[in-house]
């Protein structure tokens, strides 16, 4: 993230500090934790354009089913092939993880859209 894109952001409204990030549909300052929405929620760029493997738009509340077996980094579990996944929300994650979910007997975790197809 470069100094410009700080600049479209407003500051911090609690502790006024430059650094405010996008998380979804909220702002977040890293340095006192403070989330809020924007006034003007137009102001705020949503992430758009998250598409699964076959190029069908996905939007948040979405269900996916997974498409190739994904091991779960730092364990033994494996989301399987199949493995349906309710009410996504699309982020915009590190490397690529564009969708936030919580899978049935594994838990939250983030999911890249290149692996699922819409439900």
């Amino acid at each position: 993230m470069t100094e410009d894109d700080h600049s479209s952001l407003p500051p911090c409204p609690e502790c006024g500090e430059p650094y405010t990030y996008q998380q979804g549909h909220l702002l977040v300052c890293p340095m006192c934790a403070h989330e809020w929405t924007p006034a003007d929620p137009s102001d705020v760029p949503m992430p758009v354009g998250t598409t699964d493997a076959f190029g069908t738009p996905l939007v948040d509340g979405d269900t996916v089913t997974v498409i190739k077996d994904l091991k779960v980094k730092g364990s033994s579990l494996v989301v399987k092939v199949g493995t349906k996944v309710r009410n996504i929300r699309i982020a915009n994650g590190f490397g690529g993880h564009d969708i936030d979910c919580k899978i049935d007997g594994i838990g939250p975790m983030q999911l890249k859209s290149e692996f699922v197809k819409k439900a």
